[in-house]
């Protein structure tokens, strides 16, 4: 008689992952994201590096955040301080989205050894009508995560919700699984941060040039963003990033490319730290 398939664990807040050991690598999610979505891409990277996920001030999982607006420098603030906690004086970095935000904010102060930005957020000059667009885009969210709190299980398991998730953060949504996809929904549900840091977004002043990053830099654009679409928000980082730096456009992903692509993503993210031990390529 066949036996039953395992129901699998729902997903429960993580404060952090990290694992592995060797070079010190910090990833870092996006808005109302959390760890999880590193989850297959730090196990891939762990055999190489020590690799260590927080999750952000008052996302799901992370400490309480900064009360009723709030901003990349505060959220820097407090990754800082879990670095120094470690020892970590400096770190490769990886950020997604916002996450890439604050790695350039942490990179200008010094604690990156080498920087790659996975469709980065904050790329649009303040005040601007990009600017604009995107807090009004987070804001018209708002009322349905209200919503979607008050009808609990319903939405985490629902499977249209799951579809029109997957429709705004990936291209290929059959690589994600259940579970990834259900911690996605969570995070988006208990993100605390969510309108301080849409205020903070109405408010927070441009990015500086991006010509003197004082670190190697990788960037890695979503042929498939539909969240931050590239040919309005990738303009400042095409532009104005050194020379030197890496500049790759992946076909056939979303936003949040580490859910549907994460060996892609983890061989991107190597090969970067391995080329700064000495020119090493990883394939």
């Amino acid at each position: 008689m066949k036996k039953p398939a395992k129901k699998s664990e729902p997903p429960v807040p993580i404060k952090a992952l990290h694992v592995g050991s060797g070079d010190p690598l910090l990833l870092l999610h996006g808005f109302m994201l959390s760890p999880h979505c590193w989850t297959q891409t730090a196990n891939r990277l762990a055999a190489q590096c020590e690799v260590f996920a927080p999750a952000f001030a008052g996302h799901w999982g992370g400490a309480p955040g900064d009360g009723w607006s709030t901003d990349i420098y505060t959220l820097a603030d407090r990754i800082e301080d879990q670095l120094d906690e470690m020892g970590w004086r400096t770190c490769h970095i990886a950020g997604n989205s916002l996450g890439g935000w604050v790695g350039i904010e942490l990179a200008r102060r010094g604690r990156a050894r080498t920087l790659t930005l996975i469709a980065p957020a904050g790329g649009w000059n303040a005040p601007s009508l990009t600017q604009f667009r995107v807090g009004l885009k987070f804001l018209a969210m708002v009322p349905i995560i209200e919503i979607g709190k008050r009808v609990g299980g319903f939405v985490k398991h629902n499977p249209v919700t799951h579809r029109l998730t997957k429709l705004l953060l990936v291209k290929n949504s059959g690589a994600v699984s259940r579970t990834d996809m259900t911690a996605v929904i969570e995070a988006a549900l208990h993100c605390q941060a969510m309108l301080p840091l849409i205020m903070g977004t109405f408010r927070a002043p441009a990015l500086s040039d991006l010509s003197d990053l004082p670190t190697p830099v990788r960037l890695l654009l979503a042929e498939s963003d539909h969240i931050i679409p590239n040919r309005v928000y990738a303009r400042r980082y095409l532009k104005e990033l050194p020379d030197s730096a890496d500049r790759i456009l992946m076909h056939r992903v979303g936003h949040v490319p580490m859910l549907e692509a994460p060996d892609r993503i983890a061989t991107l993210i190597a090969e970067h730290v391995y080329a700064s031990r000495g020119h090493l390529r990883a394939i």
